[in-house]
């Protein structure tokens, strides 16, 4: 049969087997001291909870990215140097070696485009566009000097969530899955929503195991409809029906297991077993009707509705039953200035105005629950904004808006062992570069990690000795001025 020709009967017979013969002792090696330091997870669940290598901070993961990159500058990071210098010609020694998508020429600077205030007992500095949000600045970390070596909006994309610009490496989600399982048995261990009515441009490579099990890869969910497509029984088929069906392919899978070895058949009985009991689960976990009134207000959501506001209040849901890592996508953030909604004097403040009370609420309602301390929540986007005004083709543009900027910009963690009130990092005065304590994305996915009670090497280790870090090939390093 040509399915029992296997890569082990490749090497057996190839006259390179003695290569194979040390190939397969140093992966035994590697899975051996594994076994020693890290539990493993159960034969016929790999989804089983994992207890974490170190001492957790944080349980779970909420991360809302915000596709397009937002203008930090316009939402947290006041330049009060910037706003002087509105309008001037940018300085020659801002230009030289830089690279821009689509600013020409000698752009003009521009200064923060809303009026900054200081909140709360920490003195944070947030603009107008985010009222509601300024209100729980108390409970969260700002990182301000987030870089990336990513300028394009899809690689950018899969270095935030893989920590590599090309396809194939896991997401975090992924890798805090596979260390840690999931405290759930009906839900998956790592569910996306999405919002703003556009996929990333990366696609679904930003939520995929890679190297690891596919079962490990995110399930995408919706707020509006069915909340998982094809996850319930065809017309005629009732659920014992589906039972009997499932039972006798278990049979058949394991089998086939016992027979060739391939973890993916583990895989695929285990993604079977959890559609089942999730055409039970998942519609109950999804559906926000049975929220207070207040509850909803708070957030802003309307059941029934895709929107970023739903999906905040579907992400407190997803945390109370389990789920180990809940990532939100909301699209609409690519502010340029080519069009009124790509503009920050237009459409900006409709997307500001669309996540901050849902974002505001989710921080106050997992306090009041008790689930913030350990949950960690993320938020950012792949990049930032360049200080100087975008001008295609060195001509101003009609609408106002900002090209992007890999080398500062703004992120936020709250909950989840973070310390609150704090920024860590300081820009150059007009917010372009990193000045002190610059965290590039390898040194975020390391801290998130940690706060799970993950080390970023010792994940890449147990993947049987493989080098797929999360990580990348440079160093990595917690950032433990911000753990609490």
């Amino acid at each position: 049969m040509l399915e029992a020709r296997t890569r082990r009967h490749f090497l057996r017979d190839c006259p390179t087997a003695m290569a194979a013969l040390s190939l397969a002792a140093s992966q035994t090696a590697s899975r051996t001291a594994s076994a020693r330091t890290n539990p493993q997870h159960a034969a016929d669940n790999p989804l089983s909870s994992l207890p974490a290598a170190q001492r957790p901070r944080a349980e779970r993961v909420i991360f809302l990215h915000m596709l397009g990159a937002p203008s930090t500058l316009d939402l947290f990071n006041y330049c009060p140097d910037l706003a002087r210098l509105d309008g001037q010609e940018c300085p020659a020694s801002f230009l030289e070696d830089a690279r821009f998508a689509f600013i020409q020429g000698t752009p003009l600077m521009l200064g923060p485009q809303f009026p900054f205030k200081q909140h709360g007992e920490s003195g944070q500095w947030v603009s107008d566009r985010l009222p509601h949000f300024s209100s729980v600045v108390d409970d969260v970390c700002f990182f301000h000097t987030v870089e990336t070596d990513q300028f394009n909006h899809g690689p950018a994309e899969l270095m935030v969530h893989t920590g590599d610009p090309r396809i194939g490496r896991p997401s975090v989600g992924s890798w805090a899955t596979w260390g840690l399982g999931s405290e759930s048995d009906d839900l998956p261990g790592f569910i996306v929503l999405m919002s703003g009515g556009r996929q990333p441009r990366a696609g679904k490579a930003l939520w995929s195991a890679g190297v690891l099990p596919s079962v490990y890869q995110g399930v995408q969910c919706r707020s509006q409809g069915q909340p998982v497509l094809n996850v319930q029984n065809p017309p005629g088929v009732s659920r014992d029906m589906r039972r009997a069906e499932l039972d006798a392919l278990r049979t058949l899978n394991e089998a086939s297991h016992q027979r060739f070895g391939d973890p993916e058949t583990l895989t695929r009985i285990a993604q079977y077993e959890t559609a089942f009991r999730m055409q039970l689960a998942a519609p109950e976990a999804m559906d926000a009707s049975g929220e207070t009134a207040e509850t909803l207000a708070l957030y802003g959501a309307e059941p029934g509705k895709a929107s970023f506001a739903n999906n905040c209040l579907l992400a407190r849901r997803l945390a109370e039953r389990g789920v180990r890592f809940i990532q939100l996508y909301d699209w609409g953030w690519d502010s340029h200035g080519a069009s009124k909604d790509e503009a920050l004097n237009g459409g900006f403040s409709k997307k500001c105005r669309d996540i901050d009370r849902a974002m505001a609420g989710l921080l106050t309602d997992l306090k009041r629950r008790g689930l913030l301390e350990t949950t960690l929540v993320v938020w950012g986007g792949e990049f930032g904004r360049t200080p100087m005004r975008e001008n295609r083709g060195g001509v101003e543009m009609k609408f106002v808006g900002r090209d992007h900027n890999p080398n500062a910009f703004t992120w936020w963690m709250a909950g989840g062992g973070i310390r609150g009130g704090m920024s860590y990092g300081r820009t150059d005065p007009i917010g372009y570069h990193a000045a002190e304590n610059a965290a590039p994305l390898r040194n975020i996915h390391a801290t998130m990690l940690h706060l799970l009670g993950l080390d970023h090497h010792d994940l890449a280790y147990r993947f049987q000795g493989l080098e797929h870090r999360l990580t990348g090939v440079k160093p990595a390093h917690v950032i433990e001025e911000v753990v609490a």
